[in-house]
């Protein structure tokens, strides 16, 4: 018998021996509501597999997020000093009694060692349960919930722990997650012939390419260095992946030198993630996001990350996999890398309703990115689509914008995990000159309060909100996006097509490539990349940003918020300059 499990099968033993002390359950979780647009129907089979995903209380968070602000701003004596690996895992490994609590509760109910796997810093847990040994473990019962949209997924209204758990297990899902993280992106049916002449290239007035984008934000000529240390990674979720032909006919019209050099992208599988490469297969969000991420940064290498985990749910195909929560599954896997295999930015282009994420699940996925964050990474999330909320302004129809606490009580509906204060959130202009195109998502959290280096900004632009917004969002909240790009008529080479779309997730993987080339600007000159941007952005940066002053983003049946001098929430800081924000990293050589 092996150490491990020797010590396994003497936790269960106390485990059992405590069992007593340890019942009753106490709620540990529970909704109010079923969530809008849902329907309960059936039970699942007893036997679907749920792959749980556990987190774990870390012995003191508040130490990684006091020293992320540290490396972070540029005020601080350890800015840039980012952490290695085993430094972040060190700090946030959770106390022994609380590993030791988890793991023999889990070999309480018949969980093997094999089936229990801990990332490195054993504050994450996952494991593959049947339904029947899931509602066993949560004291709760499981149902298969519809959507509108025909859609379906394996859920809980409530979990129960024994009580002497509740300290120790911080969150377990799917239990009441119903957030789908889906693309940011609304596209223009609008296909061009290939071999397209455009009047000008140059002028992103009339349709965006990688050209245009170059010359409206001041790269020019600037050439990164192939070979150093620096890599944009972008990551794909629910069977998004991106076709290398497509990419490969895009860089032949749009980027001639990355056709020339053969210049690809990289791909890394998570969690049975897809790479399918037959034109009519490949997603539209992934072929836009290599296609722009990769012409921004050339020749800076690419990796696209395809992570899988949520297959439609159908009773009658056995035992399928049934998780919608891609995050953590990605998180786990890019965190376990040594910092020289992570990516200096990582571009991400999906989210939800942030109501539909409990928040002990997005606190600790929060967490996350700090952690990646603290070791040096730059992420990078798109703001939304839907304005304030869903798009619709004055005079619209608008439903969807009220609470799901069971009071419908009418609100904004900010999207997750742009509210997270530890990623820099990206939102859309348009035209030229440009101006906050109306569909970019923007506003305030209602989980994460405003974090320092946002404070001045956001107390400036407070006085310009309509009073008779006072009860539709948080006045506390952390606020999005930090900066902008354009988001508007890109052309895509899409299953052998050209077409044009628009979206924050447009903006999203432009705005990683221009960071991907400033990290190069300072690692040829031995410095560190800039890793997590925001306390930079706003004490230091925001004088490198052309500051977007007109158009709002209505939704919710209001015309949302105003742009205007300074920070808004719908153009953050601005649109970057290339040119000023070299300087900028010049002054701190």
């Amino acid at each position: 018998m092996t150490r491990s499990r020797h010590i396994l099968l003497v936790l269960a033993l106390v485990f059992a021996q405590s069992a007593t002390a340890l019942r009753p359950f106490l709620v540990k979780e529970s909704l109010p509501a079923i969530p809008r647009g849902w329907t309960a129907r059936d039970r699942p089979p007893a036997d679907h597999v749920l792959q749980l995903q556990l987190g774990l209380r870390q012995a003191d968070p508040n130490l990684l997020y006091d020293i992320l602000a540290n490396v972070s701003d540029p005020r601080h004596a350890q800015y840039g000093q980012h952490l290695q690996k085993a430094e972040v895992d060190d700090l946030v490994r959770p106390h022994r009694r609380t590993a030791e609590a988890a793991a023999a509760w889990l070999v309480h109910h018949g969980i093997p060692q094999t089936a229990i796997r801990p990332n490195s810093a054993g504050d994450w847990i996952s494991i593959e349960v049947p339904v029947r040994v899931a509602e066993s473990m949560l004291d709760t019962e499981y149902r298969v919930y519809d959507h509108e949209d025909g859609s379906a997924l394996v859920r809980c209204m409530s979990w129960s722990l024994p009580a002497d758990l509740h300290e120790h297990v911080e969150f377990i899902q799917p239990t009441t997650i119903f957030g789908r993280p889906k693309p940011h992106r609304s596209f223009v049916n609008s296909v061009i012939s290939r071999g397209i002449v455009l009047s000008n290239p140059t002028n992103c007035s009339e349709n965006v390419t990688p050209d245009c984008l170059r010359e409206l934000y001041g790269i020019g000529s600037y050439r990164p260095n192939p070979s150093s240390a620096n890599r944009l990674g972008i990551s794909g979720y629910l069977g998004s992946y991106a076709n290398i032909n497509d990419t490969k006919f895009f860089y032949q019209q749009f980027v001639p030198r990355a056709y020339e050099a053969n210049f690809s992208f990289a791909v890394e599988l998570v969690n049975d993630g897809l790479n399918g490469q037959s034109e009519a297969s490949a997603s539209l969000e992934g072929n836009l996001d290599v296609q722009y991420g990769g012409a921004m940064s050339f020749p800076i290498a690419n990796t696209y990350y395809s992570t899988g985990g949520s297959p439609p749910f159908d009773p009658s195909a056995g035992t399928p996999q049934n998780t919608n929560e891609p995050y953590g599954d990605f998180l786990s896997f890019i965190l376990n890398k040594t910092n020289d295999e992570l990516p200096t930015v990582l571009s991400t282009s999906y989210g939800d309703e942030e109501q539909t994420v409990p928040f002990s699940y997005a606190e600790r996925i929060c967490n996350l990115f700090a952690q990646l964050g603290a070791r040096g990474v730059s992420v990078v999330f798109s703001s939304g689509d839907g304005g304030v909320g869903d798009g619709q302004g004055p005079g619209q129809k608008s439903t969807s914008c009220i609470s799901n606490d069971g009071n419908a009580t009418p609100m904004f509906l900010p999207f997750f995990p742009a509210t997270c204060p530890f990623v820099t959130a990206v939102g859309s202009t348009a035209g030229v000159p440009e101006v906050a195109a109306g569909f970019s998502g923007g506003g305030f959290s209602n989980y994460f309060t405003r974090p320092y280096w946002q404070e001045g900004a956001v107390s400036a632009y407070a006085p310009h909100i309509p009073s008779s917004y006072a009860t539709w969002y948080n006045s506390s909240g952390r606020a999005y996006p930090d900066v902008s790009v354009q988001g508007n008529n890109f052309i895509i080479q899409q299953s052998g097509s050209l077409t044009t779309g628009y979206g924050t997730s447009c903006s999203a993987p432009t705005f990683s490539g221009i960071v991907a080339l400033l990290n190069d600007f300072l690692i040829a000159r031995g410095k560190a990349p800039l890793g997590f941007l925001n306390p930079w952005l706003y004490i230091v940066g925001t004088v490198g940003f052309n500051d977007i002053t007109t158009g709002s983003n209505p939704g919710c049946g209001t015309n949302g918020f105003s742009a205007i001098d300074g920070w808004d929430p719908i153009t953050g800081v601005g649109t970057p300059n290339f040119t000023k924000l070299m300087s900028l990293l010049s002054l701190s050589l």
